[in-house]
């Protein structure tokens, strides 16, 4: 056999590879490679940066709006324009040329259409009156299936469909926050805050009873007492696009994993679990927005935790392959073992106290096939389809050229011109979430179609008590 056609790793040389060797490394190494990656970082986003230093959403063409984005013909979409010169216009980049429109202008147009236009078409997204908003969790503890991609192009969907969105990064790497532009100085701007919030008003009633039975109080420390004055308002941070905001992350909100459980040891009455929901609920979160969107750690910790009793639809993204499929199944055996183990905590003193027992419950839980490629995947696909049924959401999200492209930018693919792409690579690329976001929409519209019959039906049973 000659060396050539040996495998690379015969033969190889100590003396050679000891030249090759750098150093040993101290923890100063790990610091320059965080301020490499920083610096790394900061040049990638800058790519997508205005003059100011801030994120800036590209233009749309009314090739895409009238494609995309508001169900008219083109002819008429200018014929409106003409006839309503109030309306944004669009610019020109070339005399005659295609006109573009910022997504502030296009929501004007949307609002324009939906007052003005014909009542048969949607311009404006289906949103039942007098009902809060819904609020989604993405998680998965196994990495690499799409989870921050699969969240992050849902909220962009939604918020081209006209729908107010509200991003929450629960995971301390911060990717979701990078996506979205946000700049996240400490711990103070991300939700950590608000579950401080929550557990110091448990630990103040907690404090009046001990004092009611004459004990002593369990002393308030600073971060307790600075947590009680801050609101959701507090945290909550504009984007580039101008109906989605965000609570980003950055590394020091993963320091909430190991408080939340000394609270927990301080007050065993505290439902931690609750704290996320409850906050958004006091702050009247849920009436600003119409969507909530909440990136979770890929771990079942405290703050996943927080997210998934948040949320009212789980979507679980996996790849067609037996390991993502193994690894999603003890996901959801460990979702099990986890809120029923809670379930039960609580309701031996509900039981036991009369009370109303605590169970949890979503509106609908789906796992979503990511990175799918159809002539690689389709038998394991459709293995894993007749294992879940009905909780696998039908549409298998492909994997393509721009989906990969757009991996290695800091842009969304929808903040992808698509002028950068061959046209049949983009509609392709696009075409994948596109239907990824109308079979969660289907989803949403159902659910909120059965709330609303359901506030309807409750409302005529108090008038007819009346």
């Amino acid at each position: 056999m000659s060396s050539d056609s040996l495998p690379p790793y015969f033969n190889l040389s100590p003396d050679l590879a000891l030249e090759d060797l750098t150093p040993p490394e101290g923890t100063d190494g790990f610091a320059e490679v965080a301020e490499a990656c920083r610096a790394g970082r900061d040049d990638l986003a800058s790519r997508g940066l205005s003059e100011d230093g801030s994120r800036k959403l590209r233009l749309f063409s009314t090739w895409e709006i009238t494609k995309y984005i508001l169900p008219v013909a083109p002819a008429h979409f200018r014929r409106v324009l003409r006839q309503n010169p109030d309306l944004p216009q669009g610019a020109s980049e070339t005399e005659g040329g295609a006109k573009w429109f910022t997504f502030e202008e296009v929501l004007r147009l949307r609002a324009h259409f939906a007052a003005e236009g014909s009542k048969a078409k949607n311009y404006a997204p289906y949103r039942p009156k007098d009902l809060p908003a819904k609020i989604v969790a993405v998680a998965n503890f196994k990495g690499g299936v799409g989870k921050t991609s699969t969240c992050a192009h849902l909220a962009m969907s939604a918020a081209l469909d006209g729908y107010k969105v509200l991003m929450v990064d629960l995971d301390s790497q911060g990717s979701m926050t990078s996506i979205f532009g946000g700049q996240i100085e400490d711990e103070w701007s991300t939700v950590f805050p608000l579950l401080a919030r929550h557990y110091a008003q448990h630990l103040q009633a907690d404090n009046q009873r001990r004092v009611d039975r004459g004990e002593a109080p369990v002393p308030m420390d600073d971060t307790l007492t600075e947590a009680l004055g801050k609101t959701a308002r507090d945290v909550i941070r504009p984007t580039h696009w101008p109906n989605i905001d965000l609570i980003g992350a950055q590394l020091n909100l993963y320091w909430s994993e190991f408080q939340i459980p000394v609270w927990r040891m301080q007050s065993r009455g505290w439902k931690l679990w609750d704290a996320l929901s409850e906050a958004l609920e006091a702050d009247g979160v849920l009436d600003d927005y119409d969507l909530i969107f909440l990136d979770t750690p890929p771990a079942l910790g405290y703050l996943t935790i927080n997210g998934l009793a948040a949320a009212d639809i789980l979507l679980v993204p996996l790849g067609a392959s037996f390991l993502e499929f193994d690894s999603t199944g003890r996901f959801f055996d460990m979702l099990h073992s986890t809120f029923a183990s809670i379930e039960e905590g609580e309701n031996i003193a509900a039981r036991a106290l009369g009370r109303e027992e605590l169970a949890f419950e979503w509106d609908a839980v789906r796992a979503v096939i990511t990175r799918y490629d159809g002539a690689q995947q389709a038998e394991m696909a459709g293995l894993i389809q007749a294992y879940m049924g009905r909780r696998l959401a039908p549409h298998r999200q492909d994997f393509t050229a721009l989906i990969g492209q757009a991996g290695e930018s800091v842009n969304g693919i929808y903040e992808a011109d698509y002028r950068d792409f061959n046209r049949e690579t983009y509609a392709r690329g696009r075409a994948t979430f596109d239907q990824t976001y109308a079979s969660f929409k289907e989803l949403l519209l159902g659910i909120w179609r059965r709330d609303e019959l359901a506030l309807a039906q409750e409302n005529k049973g108090m008038e007819a008590a009346q």
